[in-house]
Parts: C-alpha cells; structure tokens; sequence
C-alpha cells in the first residue's frame, strides 16, 4: 500500500460517514487517510455495529466516532425491514452529532456520506453543512445502477444486450446481480437504486475509482 505523507491538521474539519460493512468501511478509511495527509480535521462517523471495531486501529490521524444505530445488541435484525429503521434512528442520532459538532473548536464545513445512505446529505443540509456523496463502488458499477434507476434498461432485458455510453454492449451475465429479483439478495435492489434518488442535488460526487481505469465513463 502507497505510504501517505502526514501533515499537521488544519482548522477545516470534514465529517465522514459511513455505512458499518467491510466493502465500505475500506474505501472510506483510505478516503479518509488522505484527506488528512493534506492537513484536513478528519472524523470517520459510523454506528455500532461489531465491524466498526477495526476501524479504530487503522490511522491515529482519524478521529473516529460511533453513534447508536437503533438496535440493541442481541437483537436480531431483520434484513428486510433493517434499514427502514436504520434511516430513522440513525438520521437522528448522525443530527445531534452534527449539531453537537457545530459549536465546537472545528464545526465541520463538509459530510461525506456513503451514497447508500442518500438521506444523509438532507440531514446536513439541515444544518447549513454540505453534502458530498461518495460510491465506495467503481464507477462503471454506478453508471449501470443509475441509467437502471433511470429506466434506460431493464431486467429481464428486453433485447440480448444493454448499451450504455462509453461502455461495450452488456449481457445479463455482465450486470451487477443485486438487479435481478430472482437472486439470493432481492432488497438490496432497492437498496442500490435509492442511491440516485437526490444525485442532482448535492454539488459534488466522489468515487472509489481512478481515471486511468474508467476516464471514458460518465453518468451521461
């Protein structure tokens, strides 16, 4: 892994926040990690679930913050009613942290949200904060998901293949499977699709990507 060069932190603090799965809590730490090589006041915000417990050893540059989730620890959770509730508990408890943070040393100017968690940016937006939704998936992944969202295509395909701009054209093997209903994960569909729901809205998008890899694809 690229070794990252330490600054001093600055005043501008940015707030992170992050959905408690090991597929985004990865891409968030190193988004993280170099935002506070440039001298950023970083805090890396996420609920109590068991897998957030590994985030707390990765960089003493981060501060790290976990905010209650709704759940009790023993309790079972419900995958299909799982985050329905999570928007309702943690949309508040993410408020009062912010709020809280405001009338500190460093109030936070920006919150990096993971874009599964789109109801976020209006939670900041309460509080004059902006906005900035970040895909911990590749960006050719997001511009399928979102031209689906659209209703470019749709599944079962209607014709052999997809096209897509600046993309090959795209059998049903080639499509992320959480779009097909009959398979093993059926909510996260919806799950994956509500991340559009307000992409016109915040000024700024962030990927977990590089241009060299994807520099031809765009949402349009």
């Amino acid at each position: 892994m690229e070794k990252i060069e330490q600054r001093p932190c600055g005043e501008t603090h940015i707030l992170c926040f992050t959905y408690p799965a090991q597929g985004h809590l990865n891409p968030f730490i190193q988004l993280c990690k170099r935002l506070a090589a440039k001298g950023l006041k970083v805090t890396l915000i996420s609920t109590i679930l068991s897998s957030t417990k590994l985030i707390r050893t990765q960089d003493s540059s981060i501060n790290v913050e976990l905010i209650p989730d709704g759940f009790e620890d023993s309790e079972t959770r419900n995958i299909d009613t799982f985050f329905d509730r999570y928007k309702v508990s943690v949309s508040q408890t993410l408020a009062e942290f912010i709020e809280k943070q405001l009338s500190s040393e460093y109030p936070p100017k920006f919150l990096i949200y993971d874009s599964i968690l789109p109801w976020a940016f209006d939670v900041a937006r309460r509080f004059g904060v902006d906005g900035v939704p970040f895909f911990t998936q590749p960006w050719c992944v997001n511009v399928i998901y979102y031209h689906f969202f659209k209703g470019t295509f749709k599944v079962p395909l209607e014709e052999p293949t997809v096209s897509l701009p600046s993309m090959p054209p795209l059998r049903v093997n080639d499509l992320p499977s959480f779009l097909d209903e009959t398979g093993p994960y059926p909510f996260f569909k919806e799950v994956v699709i509500n991340q559009f729901t307000n992409i016109e809205e915040p000024k700024w998008i962030l990927s977990n990507t590089f241009d060299k890899l994807e520099d031809e694809v765009n949402l349009i």
